[in-house]
């Protein structure tokens, strides 16, 4: 694997008193896609929530780039070079798709080129273009997750954190959303995806790193873990034939 960007290095992190995640270690290489698997409850979101410093780190470190993100705000963490789409997309419906852009940019320091990263977002995703004016609650749920991509690519991150983003949509558009995410890679972004479709997960990832309960419990390539019964059985739904 390539030299990591991310390292997350024996975290124990939660919500209230409750560990989460226990003793967690793992790695994301710089312009490659990692997935995280696991069933519901395994800890996924949590990790991303805690890389994005929503919530704190008990013990362990957080590095970024050779340097330790611990105790950072998640602003700070944006200007780092870190984006979260989370699940859900969690657009602003009432707000234009313009409108929702400019705000993915707040972080940038040279505000003279929102519009220039706006026209760069149209040409990566053209159906947003055509959607400009509508607002964000107008759009369908692959044009949402596409406004979700976009804003979070607005301020130019090295790394993006992608929270579900096949959630709810058709096989068509989840096709899509596999071609986009292997487009960030093309374009030289790393990629941290948590995704329920283990199978689409699988399929694009370079690597892959199992969870159960809050703990690493395997870890391979992608097609490694694709071909792996215990995982097929477990994540993907597939059974031997006996």
């Amino acid at each position: 694997m390539s030299v990591p960007l991310l390292v997350v290095d024996k975290v124990t992190a939660g919500y209230g008193q409750i560990d989460v995640l226990t003793d967690v270690s793992f790695e994301v290489p710089e312009g490659k896609i990692v997935t995280l698997l696991g069933a519901n409850g395994a800890g996924k979101t949590t990790t991303l929530n805690m890389i994005s410093g929503l919530i704190g780190m008990r013990s362990g470190d957080l590095s970024f780039g050779g340097e330790s993100l611990a105790g950072q705000k998640p602003n700070e963490i944006v200007g780092r070079g870190i984006s979260h789409v989370p699940e859900g997309r969690r657009i602003f419906p009432e707000l234009s798709v313009v409108e929702n852009l400019r705000i993915g940019a707040y972080s940038l320091k040279d505000k003279s080129s929102v519009n220039e990263r706006i026209d760069e977002m149209f040409s990566v995703f053209p159906r947003l273009e055509e959607r400009r004016g509508n607002k964000g609650g107008q759009l369908s749920g692959g044009e949402q997750q596409m406004l979700a991509f976009a804003r979070a690519l607005m301020s130019d991150p090295k790394l993006l954190l992608l929270d579900e983003p096949s959630l709810g949509l058709a096989p068509q558009m989840i096709a899509e959303i596999s071609r986009q995410i292997e487009q960030f890679r093309a374009r030289g972004l790393t990629v941290l995806l948590v995704e329920q479709n283990a199978n689409m997960a699988l399929s694009v990832a370079d690597y892959g790193y199992v969870l159960e309960l809050g703990h690493v419990v395997a870890q391979g390539s992608g097609e490694t873990l694709l071909a792996d019964g215990s995982i097929q059985k477990s994540y993907l739904g597939v059974t031997s034939d006996v």
